[in-house]
């Protein structure tokens, strides 16, 4: 394993306050001083690691996407199936986002409508973190679970972005304490996409599998 540096753990202080502060104040009104108060150091530390705000704005997905990326793929290892796998990466998702609000509130109603952050090498990266869901859909068509005509991509965005319309109003309503989960949609999700994509004897096989598999 290992050991961070004094350095990285610095730099990673200062990213975790940066979230907290950008979650629940305004980013445009929020200031690096903000920033600093938070982590506990001065405004001159923080500008040692990151040239400015936006810098600092755009590198706190790469972590929590590392993260959500290495957890989903362990979780996918003892699911088979692609329809359960599909259900798999909704579930995670939603979870992820619930898990993690102030992230969620910065990804989702900050950095969603930047243009400036999709063409960070950030934001390819989480385009490549997506490809699973198209691939697990390609999967399903393979093996029969899946139509032949659908289109992975378009199947994809309907996930996201009913995803991110959860989440945003979950954010909206004043979580966490709002008893409305998003990881309480995940059936309703998963089974509105899958009555779209499955083949005709889908569902009973789906649930053949639910019942026998731990």
């Amino acid at each position: 394993m290992k050991i961070k540096t004094k350095k990285e753990n610095r730099r990673e202080q200062i990213i975790k306050a940066a979230e907290e502060v950008f979650s629940k104040k305004d980013f445009q009104s929020s200031t690096i001083s903000d920033v600093a108060k938070q982590a506990g150091v001065s405004d001159a530390t923080i500008y040692e690691y990151f040239a400015s705000k936006e810098e600092l704005l755009f590198s706190i997905p790469r972590a929590n996407i590392e993260n959500s990326k290495n957890i989903l793929e362990d979780h996918l290892l003892y699911i088979k199936g692609a329809a359960n796998r599909l259900r798999g990466i909704i579930y995670h998702l939603l979870s992820y986002y619930q898990e993690n609000a102030e992230f969620a509130a910065i990804s989702l109603m900050i950095l969603k409508t930047s243009r400036k952050f999709m063409e960070t090498e950030i934001y390819n990266y989480l385009r490549e973190y997506y490809q699973i869901i198209i691939k697990t859909i390609e999967e399903g068509v393979q093996s029969g679970e899946f139509k032949n005509d659908i289109n992975p991509h378009f199947v994809r965005s309907a996930i996201l972005g009913t995803i991110e319309f959860i989440v945003v109003r979950w954010l909206m309503k004043g979580t966490p304490d709002d008893k409305t989960k998003p990881v309480e949609s995940v059936d309703s999700l998963f089974n509105l996409i899958y009555d779209g994509i499955k083949k005709e004897n889908g569902l009973k096989e789906l649930k053949y599998r639910i019942v026998l598999e731990p």
